[in-house]
Formats: C-alpha cells, structure tokens, sequence
C-alpha cells in the first residue's frame, strides 16, 4: 500500500475512512470466520433489527506507535470481554473473544500506515460493533447479526494544551434504574445528545448526570467516567449499577495503587463534590479531561484545581497512563499492552 498523505499534525477526532476494516456475519446459529474488507459502506434490509429495534453495542481503542517504531494497543482483552457482555445484555450472539482480538490485529497489521506518527501524539482509533442484521417486525431479537471493526486517525487530544471544561448537572437521566446504563449500547448515547447540546447551548462543555432513582449521587458523563481527587489525594470515583465499567478508569485505579495512592471506589454524593481538590472525566479519547468548574441551577462550584490546567494528582495519573500506552513505562501488571506485529 502506498504511503498515506495526511496532515499529521493537524488531525482532529472525525471520520477519515481507511484501506481495510473486518467484517464477519452471524447466521443459521453461528459466526463465520471474517476477515477484512475493502468495503467501507453497509447495506442491510430496511426492517433489519437494527433499524427497528436498536440492537447494537461498540467498543472503541485505539492503536499507537511508539518511539522506536512499534504499534500497540491497550488491553485489546478488557474490550472484548466488556462488548461480550454487552451483548449477552441485550440478546444478540456475543463476538467471540478470539475473533475480537483477530480482528484488532489484521486491521491494524493491514493499516499501520495509517496510524499516526509518533511524534504527532495520534493514534488510529479503532471501533469495532455488532448489531442486528436479521429481519423483524414483532419485538424480539433478530437472528442475523454483523460484527465489523474499523478505524480512523486521529490527532492528539490535548494538542493545544489541557483545557479545564465547566459542566452542568442534567436535568435528564442518562440510564433507568436497573436498565442498560452499565453496557456499551448506542441507546444510551443516543440518550444523551439531546441533554448534551442543550448543555452546549448554555454555554457547558458537558453534563454530569446523577443516579437516575434519587438523583443524589454522582454517576458519569454522557460518554466518560468521573474521577475526584480529596484534599488529602485520595482518589475516588462512583460506584453504581448503572455506570459503563471504563477500562480507561479500572486501569488508572490500578496506576494510582500501584502509585500508593488510596483509592475509594463507593457512591459519591453530589453534595460531595464542592469539597474535592481535583475533578476529572476519563475515557479512551482522552485519558483524563480536567473539570473546572460544576453547576446545578443557581448553585456553581469551582474546584479548587481550577479553569487553567490540570491538578497535580490527575496530572500524574495522566502521565503515567500515557507512558504505559507508549511504552515508556512499565505497566503495573503483565499484557496491558499488545504488540501488533
């Protein structure tokens, strides 16, 4: 393949199609094989089940280069196993782990040209999905199903410098009790948007959403998890049934342990939130993001951290992470991170 022309420098987080992606199907009660494909654009039938009844779930990673010219992922297996369950949640044939995990490597083994350069501080995010292929129209689940996996550079999140964001809590919920909140399904985001660009239409970078029973504890973002940090540096994030397990927040936990940190994992009031030095959200697109500053109606709390930089504690837990990803730093226990050859 010839060498791709991009401006390295200048990516941004969008959709930039690449040479090959995987694609195998589900029928007659089992996955075929896969493998990849040069074709970027899916047809399906228009009472496919999803097209009617939503049923989809995704995962998103990403593969990086490192210094001396490696390409890696980060903890390929948390992902499969997380899309797994996400599955078994709502009925369709979970991707088998080995075939998730194949499928990584051949798309990033077939790509690697497409990942960007060390020194850009990208990565070739990678997003693979399952959804319903199968005709239906009475509400079950369909008998048909595809699972592809793509990717697409992108540049460095924190190109110009970490932001601190200001966000609102939510007069929506993003979940319902005892509901899909704690799976990688698209209606969830897709429950989110509509809260998400009225925050943005006020003027915040995002929504904290609360648990949707009392609305009195903390639960997530429309798409991260929280991380707080005590006046004493201890670190604490919400626990709740209804919170997506991030791999990016299990592995910082990890980091910040191994650190000899001490970590709470256990509900966290809002009431709680204006006495932490540090807030932050984390995913995989950014690692961590730095909040600044929490508003509820007329109530507005500024943590203490602050609107210009990153705190001290997430700043090191950032750092950490990253070199981990890069390989400049060893990982806290063996198979954090996969060499792709």
């Amino acid at each position: 393949m010839a060498k791709v022309d991009l401006d390295w420098d200048n990516l941004g987080f969008a959709y930039q199609p690449i040479s090959k992606r995987f694609v195998a199907n589900y029928k007659d009660g089992k996955w075929e094989e896969g493998g990849l494909s040069d074709k970027a654009n899916i047809e399906v039938n228009e009472c496919a089940g999803i097209m009617q009844y939503c049923q989809q779930v995704f995962e998103g990673l990403k593969a990086y280069k490192t210094e001396d010219g490696r390409v890696v992922t980060f903890r390929p297996d948390q992902n499969a196993k997380r899309m797994y369950n996400s599955a078994k949640r709502i009925e369709m044939p979970p991707v088998p782990e080995e075939m998730f995990l194949r499928a990584v490597d051949e798309v990033v083994a077939a790509n690697k040209d497409w990942i960007p350069p060390f020194e850009s501080g990208g990565a070739l995010y990678l997003r693979p999905y399952l959804f319903a292929t199968g005709e239906v129209i009475g509400v079950k689940p369909a008998d048909e199903y595809q699972f592809r996996l793509f990717g697409t550079p992108v540049g460095n999140y924190f190109k110009n410098g970490v932001k601190p964001i200001s966000i609102c809590v939510s007069d929506f919920d993003r979940a319902a009790p005892r509901g899909t909140g704690n799976i990688k399904a698209g209606l969830n985001y897709a429950m989110s948007l509509y809260p998400y660009i009225l925050a943005h239409a006020k003027g915040f970078d995002e929504n904290m959403f609360l648990d949707p029973a009392t609305r009195t504890y903390v639960e997530e973002t429309g798409g991260a998890n929280f991380l707080f940090v005590t006046k004493d540096n201890t670190i604490v994030t919400p626990k709740s049934d209804s919170i997506l397990p991030s791999i990016t927040r299990r592995s910082l936990v990890t980091i910040a342990e191994h650190l000899g940190y001490k970590v709470e994992t256990r509900p966290v009031k809002f009431d709680e939130v204006k006495e932490f030095a540090e807030a932050g959200v984390c995913g995989t697109a950014a690692v961590i993001c730095p909040v600044g500053r929490v508003t509820r109606g007329d109530e507005v709390i500024n943590i203490p951290s602050g609107m210009k930089e990153m705190g001290p504690v997430l700043t090191k837990l950032y750092k950490t992470l990253r070199g981990i990803q890069l390989c400049k730093i060893d990982a806290p226990e063996p198979g954090w991170v996969h060499e792709v050859k």
